[in-house]
Protein backbone atom coordinates (compact mmCIF):
# COMPACT_ATOMS: atom_id res chain seq x y z
CA UNK A 1 0.00 0.00 0.00
CA UNK A 2 1.03 3.61 -0.42
CA UNK A 3 3.42 4.91 2.24
CA UNK A 4 4.45 1.41 3.32
CA UNK A 5 8.20 2.11 2.99
CA UNK A 6 8.11 5.13 5.30
CA UNK A 7 9.95 5.00 8.60
CA UNK A 8 9.77 8.04 10.88
CA UNK A 9 12.24 8.48 13.76
CA UNK A 10 10.08 10.43 16.19
CA UNK A 11 12.95 11.06 18.57
CA UNK A 12 14.58 13.23 15.89
CA UNK A 13 11.47 15.41 15.48
CA UNK A 14 12.99 18.40 17.37
CA UNK A 15 15.90 18.48 14.90
CA UNK A 16 13.42 18.31 12.04
CA UNK A 17 11.72 21.43 13.41
CA UNK A 18 14.97 23.41 13.29
CA UNK A 19 15.77 22.03 9.83
CA UNK A 20 12.31 23.00 8.62
CA UNK A 21 12.72 26.55 9.90
CA UNK A 22 15.92 26.95 7.88
CA UNK A 23 14.43 25.54 4.67
CA UNK A 24 11.24 27.58 5.06
CA UNK A 25 13.27 30.77 5.46
CA UNK A 26 15.19 30.01 2.28
CA UNK A 27 11.97 29.36 0.37
CA UNK A 28 10.46 32.58 1.72
CA UNK A 29 13.45 34.57 0.43
CA UNK A 30 12.84 33.15 -3.05
CA UNK A 31 9.06 33.64 -2.84
CA UNK A 32 9.46 37.31 -1.87
CA UNK A 33 12.15 38.00 -4.46
CA UNK A 34 15.01 38.62 -2.03
CA UNK A 35 16.77 35.68 -3.65
CA UNK A 36 16.29 35.76 -7.41
CA UNK A 37 15.14 32.96 -9.68
CA UNK A 38 16.24 33.29 -13.29
CA UNK A 39 14.17 32.36 -16.33
CA UNK A 40 15.73 31.57 -19.72
CA UNK A 41 14.74 32.05 -23.34
CA UNK A 42 15.16 28.32 -23.94
CA UNK A 43 12.51 25.92 -22.61
CA UNK A 44 13.61 24.39 -19.30
CA UNK A 45 11.94 21.36 -17.72
CA UNK A 46 12.93 20.36 -14.19
CA UNK A 47 12.48 16.84 -12.81
CA UNK A 48 13.00 16.36 -9.09
CA UNK A 49 11.54 15.49 -5.73
CA UNK A 50 11.29 16.74 -2.16
CA UNK A 51 12.50 13.49 -0.63
CA UNK A 52 15.98 12.03 -0.34
CA UNK A 53 16.45 9.81 -3.38
CA UNK A 54 14.54 6.86 -4.73
CA UNK A 55 11.66 8.35 -6.74
CA UNK A 56 12.86 7.29 -10.20
CA UNK A 57 14.24 10.55 -11.57
CA UNK A 58 16.54 8.96 -14.15
CA UNK A 59 13.88 6.78 -15.87
CA UNK A 60 11.56 9.79 -16.05
CA UNK A 61 14.26 12.05 -17.51
CA UNK A 62 15.03 9.30 -20.03
CA UNK A 63 11.34 9.16 -20.91
CA UNK A 64 11.44 12.89 -21.70
CA UNK A 65 14.59 12.40 -23.78
CA UNK A 66 12.92 9.67 -25.85
CA UNK A 67 9.81 11.80 -26.27
CA UNK A 68 11.67 14.90 -27.49
CA UNK A 69 14.90 13.78 -29.18
CA UNK A 70 13.38 12.80 -32.53
CA UNK A 71 11.96 16.29 -33.05
CA UNK A 72 14.25 18.54 -31.03
CA UNK A 73 17.84 19.06 -29.95
CA UNK A 74 17.78 18.00 -26.28
CA UNK A 75 20.26 18.77 -23.51
CA UNK A 76 20.34 17.19 -20.04
CA UNK A 77 21.96 19.06 -17.15
CA UNK A 78 22.71 17.24 -13.90
CA UNK A 79 24.67 17.95 -10.77
CA UNK A 80 26.75 14.83 -11.34
CA UNK A 81 26.46 13.48 -7.81
CA UNK A 82 29.68 11.95 -6.40
CA UNK A 83 31.69 12.70 -9.53
CA UNK A 84 35.44 13.23 -9.21
CA UNK A 85 35.52 16.43 -11.29
CA UNK A 86 34.27 19.94 -10.54
CA UNK A 87 32.70 22.87 -12.36
CA UNK A 88 30.99 22.57 -15.74
CA UNK A 89 31.71 19.54 -17.89
CA UNK A 90 30.10 18.62 -21.20
CA UNK A 91 30.29 14.87 -21.74
CA UNK A 92 31.23 13.04 -24.89
CA UNK A 93 31.11 9.31 -25.67
CA UNK A 94 34.55 8.78 -24.09
CA UNK A 95 34.00 10.72 -20.86
CA UNK A 96 34.59 8.32 -17.94
CA UNK A 97 31.85 7.67 -15.41
CA UNK A 98 33.92 9.03 -12.51
CA UNK A 99 34.08 12.47 -14.15
CA UNK A 100 30.33 12.98 -14.57
CA UNK A 101 28.63 10.54 -12.19
CA UNK A 102 26.73 7.31 -12.81
CA UNK A 103 23.38 8.70 -13.95
CA UNK A 104 24.71 11.24 -16.51
CA UNK A 105 27.12 8.55 -17.77
CA UNK A 106 24.22 6.13 -18.20
CA UNK A 107 22.23 8.70 -20.20
CA UNK A 108 25.16 9.64 -22.43
CA UNK A 109 25.82 6.01 -23.26
CA UNK A 110 22.15 5.46 -24.11
CA UNK A 111 21.66 8.70 -26.03
CA UNK A 112 24.98 9.75 -27.62
CA UNK A 113 23.20 12.36 -29.77
CA UNK A 114 21.92 14.20 -26.68
CA UNK A 115 24.02 16.86 -24.96
CA UNK A 116 24.73 15.72 -21.38
CA UNK A 117 26.45 18.14 -19.01
CA UNK A 118 27.11 18.37 -15.29
CA UNK A 119 27.42 21.44 -13.09
CA UNK A 120 26.53 21.99 -9.45
CA UNK A 121 25.54 25.57 -10.36
CA UNK A 122 22.60 25.03 -12.70
CA UNK A 123 22.41 28.68 -13.78
CA UNK A 124 26.00 28.54 -15.02
CA UNK A 125 25.37 25.15 -16.57
CA UNK A 126 22.41 26.41 -18.61
CA UNK A 127 24.35 29.49 -19.73
CA UNK A 128 27.31 27.42 -20.92
CA UNK A 129 25.11 24.79 -22.56
CA UNK A 130 23.14 27.35 -24.55
CA UNK A 131 26.05 29.68 -25.41
CA UNK A 132 27.91 29.77 -28.70
CA UNK A 133 27.07 28.32 -32.07
CA UNK A 134 26.37 24.78 -30.88
CA UNK A 135 24.35 25.96 -27.87
CA UNK A 136 22.06 27.95 -30.15
CA UNK A 137 20.78 24.67 -31.57
CA UNK A 138 19.47 23.42 -28.22
CA UNK A 139 15.67 23.42 -28.13
CA UNK A 140 15.08 22.28 -24.56
CA UNK A 141 17.11 21.74 -21.36
CA UNK A 142 16.11 18.96 -18.98
CA UNK A 143 17.24 19.55 -15.39
CA UNK A 144 17.84 16.36 -13.45
CA UNK A 145 17.13 16.58 -9.70
CA UNK A 146 16.67 20.34 -9.51
CA UNK A 147 13.42 20.87 -7.59
CA UNK A 148 15.30 22.58 -4.74
CA UNK A 149 17.62 24.51 -7.08
CA UNK A 150 15.46 27.61 -7.07
CA UNK A 151 17.96 29.94 -8.72
CA UNK A 152 16.56 28.53 -11.98
CA UNK A 153 12.91 29.18 -12.84
CA UNK A 154 11.85 26.26 -15.06
CA UNK A 155 8.99 26.49 -17.51
CA UNK A 156 7.67 23.15 -16.24
CA UNK A 157 8.44 21.88 -12.75
CA UNK A 158 7.84 18.12 -12.44
CA UNK A 159 7.68 16.66 -8.93
CA UNK A 160 8.11 12.91 -8.49
CA UNK A 161 6.56 11.14 -5.51
CA UNK A 162 7.24 7.47 -4.72
CA UNK A 163 3.97 5.54 -4.28
CA UNK A 164 5.53 3.67 -1.37
CA UNK A 165 6.79 6.88 0.26
CA UNK A 166 4.00 9.37 -0.35
CA UNK A 167 5.16 12.76 0.89
CA UNK A 168 1.85 13.37 2.67
CA UNK A 169 2.80 10.65 5.19
CA UNK A 170 6.50 11.52 5.53
CA UNK A 171 8.35 13.92 7.84
CA UNK A 172 11.19 16.38 7.44
CA UNK A 173 14.81 15.34 7.76
CA UNK A 174 16.27 13.89 9.90
CA UNK A 175 13.12 12.31 11.41
CA UNK A 176 11.82 11.45 7.93
CA UNK A 177 13.18 11.89 4.42
CA UNK A 178 11.58 15.13 3.26
CA UNK A 179 14.07 17.72 2.01
CA UNK A 180 11.61 20.55 2.60
CA UNK A 181 8.14 21.04 4.12
CA UNK A 182 5.16 19.52 2.34
CA UNK A 183 4.12 22.97 1.13
CA UNK A 184 7.02 22.76 -1.32
CA UNK A 185 4.86 20.57 -3.58
CA UNK A 186 2.85 23.69 -4.43
CA UNK A 187 5.68 24.80 -6.77
CA UNK A 188 5.11 21.80 -9.02
CA UNK A 189 3.21 22.14 -12.28
CA UNK A 190 3.08 18.37 -12.74
CA UNK A 191 3.12 15.76 -9.97
CA UNK A 192 3.84 12.13 -10.85
CA UNK A 193 3.24 9.28 -8.39
CA UNK A 194 5.93 6.78 -9.39
CA UNK A 195 6.59 3.06 -8.87
CA UNK A 196 2.89 2.24 -8.61
CA UNK A 197 1.83 -1.42 -8.44
CA UNK A 198 0.56 -2.76 -11.75
CA UNK A 199 -2.73 -3.86 -10.15
CA UNK A 200 -3.59 -0.49 -8.58
CA UNK A 201 -7.38 -0.28 -8.28
CA UNK A 202 -9.47 2.68 -9.53
CA UNK A 203 -10.53 3.45 -5.97
CA UNK A 204 -6.86 3.74 -4.94
CA UNK A 205 -6.20 6.27 -7.71
CA UNK A 206 -9.08 8.37 -6.40
CA UNK A 207 -7.95 8.08 -2.77
CA UNK A 208 -4.38 9.16 -3.60
CA UNK A 209 -5.61 11.99 -5.82
CA UNK A 210 -7.73 13.40 -3.00
CA UNK A 211 -5.03 12.83 -0.36
CA UNK A 212 -2.36 14.70 -2.37
CA UNK A 213 -4.43 17.88 -2.10
CA UNK A 214 -3.18 19.50 -5.31
CA UNK A 215 -4.29 22.86 -6.66
CA UNK A 216 -6.31 23.24 -9.89
CA UNK A 217 -3.21 24.47 -11.74
CA UNK A 218 -1.41 21.19 -10.98
CA UNK A 219 -1.78 17.96 -12.94
CA UNK A 220 -1.41 14.52 -11.38
CA UNK A 221 -0.11 11.45 -13.23
CA UNK A 222 0.70 7.87 -12.20
CA UNK A 223 3.54 5.72 -13.56
CA UNK A 224 4.83 2.21 -13.01
CA UNK A 225 8.10 0.47 -13.84
CA UNK A 226 8.60 -1.64 -16.94
CA UNK A 227 11.66 -3.84 -17.37
CA UNK A 228 13.50 -4.31 -20.65
CA UNK A 229 15.80 -7.06 -21.88
CA UNK A 230 18.66 -8.20 -19.67
CA UNK A 231 22.09 -6.98 -20.79
CA UNK A 232 25.47 -8.53 -19.83
CA UNK A 233 27.54 -5.98 -17.92
CA UNK A 234 31.04 -7.18 -18.83
CA UNK A 235 31.01 -9.86 -21.50
CA UNK A 236 30.51 -9.08 -25.17
CA UNK A 237 29.11 -12.54 -25.67
CA UNK A 238 25.36 -12.58 -25.21
CA UNK A 239 25.24 -15.43 -22.71
CA UNK A 240 22.18 -17.54 -21.84
CA UNK A 241 20.11 -14.68 -20.36
CA UNK A 242 21.07 -11.77 -22.63
CA UNK A 243 18.10 -10.35 -24.47
CA UNK A 244 15.68 -12.12 -22.17
CA UNK A 245 13.05 -10.51 -19.98
CA UNK A 246 12.44 -11.16 -16.30
CA UNK A 247 10.55 -14.28 -17.44
CA UNK A 248 13.88 -15.77 -18.54
CA UNK A 249 14.96 -15.78 -14.87
CA UNK A 250 12.41 -18.46 -14.08
CA UNK A 251 14.00 -21.23 -12.05
CA UNK A 252 17.16 -19.17 -11.38
CA UNK A 253 18.76 -18.38 -8.03
CA UNK A 254 19.36 -14.64 -8.30
CA UNK A 255 21.59 -12.31 -6.35
CA UNK A 256 20.03 -8.84 -6.62
CA UNK A 257 22.91 -6.37 -6.39
CA UNK A 258 21.84 -2.77 -5.87
CA UNK A 259 23.30 0.55 -4.79
CA UNK A 260 20.13 2.62 -5.16
CA UNK A 261 17.99 4.48 -2.65
CA UNK A 262 14.91 2.28 -2.91
CA UNK A 263 15.53 -1.29 -4.20
CA UNK A 264 12.50 -2.92 -2.58
CA UNK A 265 10.11 -2.38 -5.49
CA UNK A 266 12.63 -3.95 -7.88
CA UNK A 267 12.95 -6.97 -5.60
CA UNK A 268 9.17 -7.34 -5.37
CA UNK A 269 8.83 -7.12 -9.16
CA UNK A 270 11.35 -9.84 -10.02
CA UNK A 271 10.65 -12.24 -7.12
CA UNK A 272 7.61 -13.90 -8.77
CA UNK A 273 9.79 -14.83 -11.78
CA UNK A 274 12.64 -16.63 -9.95
CA UNK A 275 13.40 -19.58 -7.69
CA UNK A 276 15.07 -17.54 -4.95
CA UNK A 277 16.50 -14.07 -4.44
CA UNK A 278 19.47 -13.02 -2.36
CA UNK A 279 19.60 -9.22 -1.98
CA UNK A 280 22.97 -7.52 -1.59
CA UNK A 281 22.34 -3.82 -1.03
CA UNK A 282 24.59 -0.78 -0.77
CA UNK A 283 23.82 2.90 -0.29
CA UNK A 284 22.66 5.08 -3.18
CA UNK A 285 25.47 6.00 -5.64
CA UNK A 286 27.83 3.78 -3.63
CA UNK A 287 31.42 3.67 -4.89
CA UNK A 288 32.44 0.02 -4.73
CA UNK A 289 35.65 -0.68 -2.81
CA UNK A 290 37.94 -3.69 -2.96
CA UNK A 291 36.23 -5.12 0.14
CA UNK A 292 32.83 -4.65 -1.49
CA UNK A 293 33.94 -6.54 -4.60
CA UNK A 294 35.29 -9.38 -2.49
CA UNK A 295 31.98 -9.48 -0.64
CA UNK A 296 30.15 -9.76 -3.97
CA UNK A 297 32.46 -12.59 -5.09
CA UNK A 298 31.91 -14.56 -1.88
CA UNK A 299 28.14 -14.02 -1.88
CA UNK A 300 27.86 -15.25 -5.46
CA UNK A 301 29.92 -18.35 -4.65
CA UNK A 302 27.31 -19.38 -2.06
CA UNK A 303 24.47 -19.42 -4.63
CA UNK A 304 23.36 -22.78 -5.97
CA UNK A 305 23.15 -23.41 -9.71
CA UNK A 306 21.48 -22.21 -11.87
CA UNK A 307 22.49 -18.76 -10.72
CA UNK A 308 23.11 -15.20 -11.88
CA UNK A 309 23.44 -11.63 -10.63
CA UNK A 310 20.94 -8.94 -11.58
CA UNK A 311 21.81 -5.30 -11.06
CA UNK A 312 20.57 -1.89 -12.19
CA UNK A 313 21.98 0.13 -15.07
CA UNK A 314 23.20 2.75 -12.63
CA UNK A 315 25.09 0.16 -10.58
CA UNK A 316 26.45 -1.42 -13.75
CA UNK A 317 27.97 1.93 -14.75
CA UNK A 318 29.90 2.03 -11.47
CA UNK A 319 30.86 -1.65 -11.51
CA UNK A 320 32.41 -1.25 -14.97
CA UNK A 321 34.80 1.25 -13.42
CA UNK A 322 36.18 -1.33 -10.94
CA UNK A 323 38.67 -4.19 -10.90
CA UNK A 324 38.42 -7.15 -8.56
CA UNK A 325 35.29 -9.06 -9.53
CA UNK A 326 35.88 -12.75 -10.19
CA UNK A 327 35.63 -14.15 -13.72
CA UNK A 328 32.58 -16.14 -12.64
CA UNK A 329 30.81 -12.99 -11.46
CA UNK A 330 31.75 -11.06 -14.59
CA UNK A 331 30.32 -13.82 -16.80
CA UNK A 332 27.03 -13.99 -14.93
CA UNK A 333 26.11 -10.41 -14.05
CA UNK A 334 23.32 -8.71 -16.00
CA UNK A 335 21.87 -5.20 -15.94
CA UNK A 336 18.08 -4.87 -15.97
CA UNK A 337 17.12 -1.65 -17.80
CA UNK A 338 14.04 0.18 -16.54
CA UNK A 339 11.47 2.31 -18.33
CA UNK A 340 8.42 4.03 -16.98
CA UNK A 341 4.88 3.56 -18.26
CA UNK A 342 1.98 5.91 -17.63
CA UNK A 343 -1.17 4.44 -16.14
CA UNK A 344 -4.86 5.27 -16.68
CA UNK A 345 -4.25 6.10 -20.36
CA UNK A 346 -2.48 9.31 -19.30
CA UNK A 347 0.52 9.05 -21.64
CA UNK A 348 -0.91 11.04 -24.54
CA UNK A 349 -2.05 13.88 -22.29
CA UNK A 350 1.37 14.10 -20.66
CA UNK A 351 3.18 13.97 -24.01
CA UNK A 352 1.04 16.73 -25.52
CA UNK A 353 1.62 18.95 -22.50
CA UNK A 354 5.40 18.59 -22.76
CA UNK A 355 5.70 18.91 -26.54
CA UNK A 356 3.23 21.78 -26.63
CA UNK A 357 5.18 23.73 -24.00
CA UNK A 358 8.52 23.25 -25.76
CA UNK A 359 7.16 24.26 -29.16
CA UNK A 360 5.36 27.27 -27.75
CA UNK A 361 8.49 28.57 -26.06
CA UNK A 362 11.17 27.43 -28.51
CA UNK A 363 13.85 29.74 -29.92
CA UNK A 364 14.08 27.45 -32.92
CA UNK A 365 12.26 28.82 -35.96
CA UNK A 366 11.56 25.32 -37.31
CA UNK A 367 9.79 24.30 -34.11
CA UNK A 368 7.91 27.60 -34.06
CA UNK A 369 6.75 26.93 -37.62
CA UNK A 370 5.59 23.47 -36.62
CA UNK A 371 3.62 25.05 -33.82
CA UNK A 372 2.05 27.57 -36.21
CA UNK A 373 1.29 24.81 -38.72
CA UNK A 374 -0.67 22.96 -36.06
CA UNK A 375 -2.90 25.93 -35.32
CA UNK A 376 -6.47 25.55 -36.65
CA UNK A 377 -7.02 27.39 -39.91
CA UNK A 378 -10.52 28.33 -38.82
CA UNK A 379 -10.68 30.34 -35.62
CA UNK A 380 -13.91 28.59 -34.65
CA UNK A 381 -12.32 25.16 -34.91
CA UNK A 382 -10.64 23.34 -32.04
CA UNK A 383 -8.03 21.89 -34.41
CA UNK A 384 -5.73 18.93 -33.81
CA UNK A 385 -2.62 20.75 -32.59
CA UNK A 386 -0.85 19.89 -29.33
CA UNK A 387 -2.51 21.17 -26.20
CA UNK A 388 -0.31 23.37 -24.04
CA UNK A 389 -0.43 23.06 -20.32
CA UNK A 390 -1.81 26.09 -18.53
CA UNK A 391 0.80 26.95 -15.92
CA UNK A 392 0.82 29.90 -13.56
CA UNK A 393 3.84 31.58 -15.05
CA UNK A 394 3.66 30.52 -18.68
Amino acid sequence: MEGDFIKVNEWLAPLSWFYGMGVSLRNMLFDTGVLKSRAYDVPVISVGNITVGGTGKTPHVEYLVRLLRTQMHVAVLSRGYKRKSSGFLLADKNTPMRDIGDEPYQMKQKFPDVEVAVDKKRTRGIELLTAGESGGKIDVVLLDDAFQHRYVKPGINILLVDYHRLIIYDRLLPAGRLREPLKGKDRADIVIVTKCPRDLKPMEFRVITKAMGLYPYQQLFFTMLDYEELKPVFTKEKGPLAGGTTDSLKGMNVMLLTGIASPRQLMEDITPHIRSVKPLTFSDHHNFTGKDLERINKAFDTLEEPRCIVTTEKDAARLKDTEGLSDDVRRNIYALPVRIRFMQDQEETFNQNIIGYVRKNSRNSILAKRKDDNKPKNGNSAGNGPRTISFRNN
